[in-house]
């Protein structure tokens, strides 16, 4: 008669998957990636899986780090921030290697086991643009989210609208400032965007949280809002407004070949007696400044038409697991894209869960799903 297994090598035959949560890094919206992280932590479940908490300190370095969800929360307008630790994080170094090993200052590397799927959380440049992606797809682990070239093409507002262009998907008006262009030629970059007409934002191609944006009503104030997105990035779009509405739609990578899922669309409504536009402050630091409609207020067919665009723009990128799309939506109901997000934030406070909430998919549903999508899809090409 065979031996009944012991609870231990029971577990070691059905072994839960193991979740790495990553958060932090070296981009500018660090802080909302450690509360983004918090957020997830919360909701997954700990007996469906086995959760490690990595941390990346401003300066790049892999820590392991605390999972509690409220040490990750932003309080009282302190925002947190992944410190450095003796417990030093190393990736697998080759495709047939899932162990994830922790160095401590002095000490010999230990294996903390293998790792199914990394949860990257990481919002901004090195680490929503492709970056990170690259190099997991270099160890063959499984991840959430969009791969490398929909990855970068997402961060990169100029790519992005040549995308969504080149697919039809409507796009406002807009004049890319590459570096050094504006300090060469201030009157010609001038020129370009006075034919956009008043007001433009001033965007860095590549930042994220609405950092380093401006809203220009002036070209006098064309030089210094170049410059505060130059602090960013070198690289700067500058869009001609449009009139319309904030509405923003969630989408879902679709199951066994079925297209993308789009979510009821929300709507963004900002108090502009305190903000000219949805900036960093109003979307993290003022709750009072800005009210989440979820669902928005549109009509059947604005829904529907929001939700094409949004798996539209979802398709066009190649994107895989979650983004969130961006559009106006004008007084005639025509749909503009702004901005696809590829890590959008994802607090449960933050507009994409909302918008799958309103759909009929809770948090942790929500944060399940993506896990699952990650875990189904294939390593290496595809």
């Amino acid at each position: 008669m065979n031996a009944v297994p012991s609870p231990q090598s029971l577990d070691d035959v059905v072994r839960r998957p193991r979740v790495m949560v990553l958060f932090g890094g070296r981009s500018g919206e660090h802080a909302i990636s450690c509360a983004t992280a918090g957020g997830v932590l919360r909701a997954l479940d700990r007996e469906r899986y086995d959760v490690v908490a990595v941390g990346v300190t401003p300066t790049g370095r892999w820590v392991l780090a605390d999972d509690d969800p409220d040490r990750w929360a932003i309080t009282d307008g302190r925002l947190p921030q992944v410190e450095d630790t003796a417990s030093h994080v190393v990736l697998p170094s080759d495709t047939g290697d899932r162990d994830v090993l922790v160095v401590q200052d002095g000490g010999a590397p230990r294996s903390i086991g293998e790792i199914d799927v990394v949860f990257p959380l990481l919002h901004g440049p090195f680490g929503e643009d492709g970056t990170l992606q690259g190099m997991l797809e270099l160890a063959d682990v499984r991840y959430v989210g969009a791969g490398v070239l929909a990855s970068a093409v997402g961060m990169d507002k100029h790519m992005m609208k040549v995308v969504f262009e080149g697919h039809g998907l409507p796009v406002s008006p807009f004049v890319t400032v590459l570096p050094g262009a504006f300090a060469r030629d201030p009157e010609g970059i001038t020129a370009r965007v006075a034919a956009l007409g008043l007001p433009v934002f001033v965007k860095p191609a590549r930042a994220g949280s609405s950092l380093g944006i401006s809203r220009v009503t002036d070209l006098a104030d064309l030089p210094a809002a170049i410059a505060a997105a130059h602090q960013h990035d070198p690289k700067v779009v500058v869009e001609a407004a449009v009139v319309g509405r904030e509405i923003e739609c969630g989408v879902l990578g679709g199951r066994d070949g079925r297209r993308p899922r789009a979510s009821l669309p929300g709507e963004i409504v900002v108090d502009h007696g305190k903000h000219a536009f949805y900036d960093f402050e109003a979307k993290y630091l003022d709750e009072s400044a800005v009210r989440l409609a979820c669902p928005a207020d549109l009509s059947p067919d604005a829904v529907a038409r929001v939700q094409e665009v949004a798996v539209r723009a979802f398709e066009a990128l190649g994107c895989e697991g979650l983004a969130r799309v961006d559009v106006f939506v004008t007084d005639d109901d025509q749909v503009v894209v702004n901005e696809i997000n590829t890590m959008p934030g994802f607090t449960p406070f933050s507009m994409y869960p909302r918008m799958w909430q309103s759909s009929g998919l809770s948090y942790p549903e929500l944060v399940d799903e993506l896990v699952q999508l990650a875990l189904e899809r294939p390593t290496g090409l595809r």
